[in-house]
């Protein structure tokens, strides 16, 4: 049974630093696109950072830009964001997501061609 499941969310200052994990049981995450999402209350769904299947390409939405940094570590199957500076607005559960599709640029930020996600970690930024 293919599965995602992240980690690593919770409570942190403003300014804090938090890595989320998404690891994949069932399939080899390399092979799969995976992308990060999260949704605040009140807010639609929306793409954080994507990484492609095999070269490994990034992208990230402008409001995280050097500031969130997503990584794969194919040896533990697991895909990460490393959050730095966080701010208020950050607040919202994360997801991440995976599909066999190659995905690039802004592509890898439409939630709805993913076929597998994970069951979200809250993330928390307030003082």
């Amino acid at each position: 049974q293919l599965q995602l499941v992240e980690s690593g969310g919770g409570l942190v200052q403003p300014g804090g630093s938090l890595r989320l994990s998404c690891t994949a049981s069932g399939f080899t995450l390399d092979y799969y696109t995976i992308g990060w999402f999260r949704q605040a209350p009140g807010k639609e769904r929306e793409g954080v950072s994507c990484i492609s299947k095999s070269s490994g390409r990034t992208n990230y939405a402008d409001s995280v830009k050097g500031r969130f940094t997503i990584s794969r570590d194919n040896a533990k199957n697991t895909v990460y964001l490393q959050m730095n500076s966080l701010k208020p607005e950050d607040t919202a559960v994360y997801y991440c997501a995976a599909d066999s599709i190659y995905l690039y640029g802004s592509s890898c930020f439409k939630d709805h061609v993913y076929s597998y996600w994970g069951q979200g970690t809250q993330v928390t930024v307030s003082s």
